[in-house]
């Protein structure tokens, strides 16, 4: 049987937490990690719909994108509408597990994904993921001491590379050292200079985990004084970034690119700013409410930005940046990538049910289709 927590750390390892931007609420944020799964549906949001959905087809797991709980509450009721259907799952013991814009960033995330839909070619991330830095810490041990050292460094946050955990390398060598009458050595005696058998043992370390790590170590060491070396290292991308920018597979058109968005994503209520006629040969995407990258999309040579979301004076900066937008909607853009999530929590585990809610729908229409 499988455990809430092990879909957890499934959806950890696709999409990282690490990855999602600082303001977002992102992982298991509702229910109990220990309950058994046997039906996961994927959705947008949950809403009161999608909760009597998930009640009604009797899953124990729903995994949404859109985060609950994302604003503070006072009071969780069943006749609000900003908490009922949480009361709702949670009469049912119903958890639920929300990557959002970890979703979006990660590779083969959702904006991999319509970047994919739409055949762009040299796809690169639009806005670079934030800068990590971090430390390699460098501890000189005695076999004996090995064991409970790594533990020590790892139990307080070293060790950590992508999604691997406890990584470390060792190097066995000879060490000297002469201690003064002051001293009390573990190995060998005051007064003359020993030489013994080490390890030359390595571990990354986040920046914020430095000091734990190092009082970890030296309590974990056996020595009065162990020889333990920081070297920083060189500030590296924190993930692959956000919203993504490639070519298309031929130039077009603004408006035959919008046709075929609008198509490609069912989005009859589509919106596009710029000349109709422009030529488009460099595409930039970003699902859900995207128009703060269009600068970002300006810079990067884009012809046109395609988005969920975007305010009027957003429009009105991108006719003078001379970019296109194109609007698809929130649900448009993201709805896709919702349905890619249960396939591939299939595919991660084939003995669950999942599927995509079938409730869901854009709750915005457009009055001009309508008969």
């Amino acid at each position: 049987m499988t455990a809430v927590a092990e879909v957890a750390r499934w959806l950890e390892e696709f999409a990282p937490a690490r990855l999602a931007e600082s303001w977002d609420n992102v992982g298991l944020i509702w229910g109990d990690p220990g309950n058994d799964v046997e039906r996961v549906m994927t959705c947008l949001t949950v809403t009161q719909k999608t909760a009597l959905e998930a009640v009604h087809e009797r899953a124990e797991l729903i995994v949404s994108h859109h985060p609950v709980l994302f604003r503070p509450v006072q009071r969780i009721r069943a006749d609000r509408p900003e908490t009922g259907a949480l009361w709702t799952l949670a009469r049912a013991g119903v958890s639920v597990l929300s990557p959002h814009t970890a979703f979006d960033n990660t590779a083969g995330g959702i904006n991999d994904g319509l970047a994919g839909r739409l055949g762009l070619r040299d796809v690169h991330p639009l806005r670079p993921g934030r800068t990590s830095e971090s430390f390699k810490i460098v501890v000189f041990t005695p076999e004996s001491d090995h064991e409970a050292v790594l533990a020590a460094a790892f139990g307080a946050g070293a060790g950590r590379i992508g999604a691997y955990h406890e990584c470390s390398f060792a190097i066995p060598g000879r060490g000297t050292f002469y201690g003064g009458e002051e001293t009390n050595p573990t190995v060998g005696q005051a007064g003359r200079r020993e030489t013994v058998n080490e390890l030359r043992v390595e571990v990354v370390c986040p920046t914020d985990r430095l000091a734990p790590v190092l009082a970890a170590i030296r309590a974990a060491h056996s020595y009065e004084e162990p020889a333990i070396d920081v070297h920083p290292l060189h500030p590296s991308p924190h993930g692959p970034g956000a919203g993504r920018v490639g070519r298309l597979p031929h130039t077009t058109t603004l408006r035959a690119l919008a046709a075929q968005v609008g198509q490609l994503l069912k989005a009859p209520g589509l919106q596009a700013v710029g000349d109709p006629e422009r030529a488009v040969a460099r595409l930039a995407v970003v699902c859900g409410a995207g128009d703060d990258f269009l600068h970002d999309a300006a810079r990067a040579g884009a012809d046109a930005l395609l988005t969920g979301e975007a305010r009027f004076h957003r429009a009105l900066e991108a006719e003078a940046l001379g970019v296109g937008l194109i609007v698809a909607g929130h649900h448009a853009t993201e709805r896709p990538g919702v349905e890619d999530l249960a396939t591939r929590i299939t595919r991660a585990f084939p003995d669950l049910d999942v599927w995509p809610s079938r409730s869901e729908a854009d709750p915005l229409w457009n009055g001009a289709t309508l008969p």
